[in-house]
């Protein structure tokens, strides 16, 4: 099914599977790019020592599975997949993290979501520079352009998420039409949304309080327009539109990436012994583990980071094989990696076997790592 859109000179003519992984998905780096932003800014990865462990927790669980499925695939054409066991689904991840409810403590939380952002970061960094196309100056010098008319507005008290959102819109066709993957420009527009405050928290209240105090209030209409208009300007931009696309991310776009993406032809020669399933599975399972409690062994060893308070190195080995969930991630790399055909369908096997497995492991230690409940409560 091809699905066509124009506007008066300017159109673009895909498949509806193309639509849903460059399109939509671009939807989804944006919420990952304005998670980053946030994080950087005022969460886990401002203060250099807290960041230090996920991040280079986020370097080893790239590197070793990426070296694992090339030594895996030493040699052959399929090499080119290397990136496909890079990727971490967060959404999974900490989903099956929130399974062991009040025993996770809140340090190990933060240390896997850090994680999983620096993963993100990683990924799409990949994607722009060894799976996009031909570059086409023209186009490119035009996206970089409109990026920076996005910067303008938001750095000039520009707040109107409508306005982003048309910005980002012509920001992804010409990012498009330059050759480099067009969800890169989701992330790119995230890091121009503001994070300032029209007014502070503590300046809506005063004035919040001083209208009462003068009467200013007649109607009950008004007094919920004048308070919305108040409490929006507390709001930033950055946070407005997180919060507005956490629930589509979530209940649409997954849904129907997964459900577009995850199927494949099982034929009676496919095998997790292929070079493309097995680099894949190894990479997730053996790999992530490795590479993500091997990177925060060095780092605890040589000064530049301390492990999470409460948390011990079997719940890190366990939030290890959590980061081994690929799914949804990983088989984006994958169809960007090989399109389509058994290839792709090796890697499929690879991943989603590879998912449960880490998911199912995962779990199992640190449900036998972490105290109980009420243990922790004391």
């Amino acid at each position: 099914t091809k699905l066509t859109v124009e506007l008066g000179g300017y159109g673009i003519d895909k498949p509806l599977l193309l639509w849903i992984n460059d399109g939509l998905m671009a939807l989804f780096f944006l919420l990952v790019g304005l998670e980053i932003k946030r994080e950087l800014i005022t969460g886990e990865l401002k203060d250099r020592r807290a960041a230090a462990l996920p991040i280079l927790a986020a370097v080893g669980g790239m590197v070793v599975p990426a070296l694992i499925f090339a030594l895996v695939n030493w040699g052959q054409e399929t090499i080119h997949g290397w990136a496909v066991p890079m990727a971490t689904d967060i959404a999974f991840a900490l989903g099956v993290m929130a399974l062991l409810g009040k025993r996770v403590p809140l340090g190990l939380k933060v240390f896997l979501t850090a994680l999983a952002i620096v993963d993100d970061l990683g990924a799409v960094l990949v994607i722009a520079l060894f799976y996009s196309g031909k570059i086409h100056v023209g186009s490119l010098l035009i996206a970089l352009g409109i990026l920076g008319v996005a910067y303008l507005y938001g750095r000039y008290l520009g707040r109107s998420l409508w306005v982003f959102i048309v910005i980002g819109a012509v920001l992804w066709y010409f990012m498009h039409e330059s050759g480099i993957h067009a969800t890169v420009a989701g992330v790119l527009l995230a890091f121009t949304v503001p994070m300032r405050r029209a007014m502070r928290p503590r300046e809506v209240k005063a004035r919040i309080a001083k209208m009462f105090e003068d009467g200013e209030f007649e109607h009950e209409e008004v007094e919920l327009d004048e308070l919305e208009k108040l409490i929006d300007k507390a709001q930033s931009p950055l946070h407005e539109l997180e919060h507005t696309l956490e629930p589509f991310v979530a209940f649409f776009i997954m849904p129907v990436f997964a459900f577009f993406n995850a199927g494949f032809t099982l034929s009676p020669e496919a095998s997790l012994w292929l070079p493309i399933s097995l680099g894949a599975f190894l990479g997730l399972v053996v790999g992530k583990l490795v590479g993500v409690v091997g990177a925060c062994w060095v780092g605890i060893r040589a000064g530049w980071a301390t492990l999470p308070r409460g948390v011990g190195w079997p719940a890190i080995a366990g939030t290890g094989l959590l980061a081994g969930i690929g799914f949804t991630m990983s088989l984006f790399i994958a169809t960007l990696a090989f399109g389509e055909g058994g290839a792709l369908d090796q890697a499929k096997l690879g991943v989603l076997s590879a998912s449960v497995v880490a998911a199912v492991a995962g779990l199992v230690i640190l449900s036998r790592s972490l105290p109980a409940a009420e243990k922790q409560g004391r």
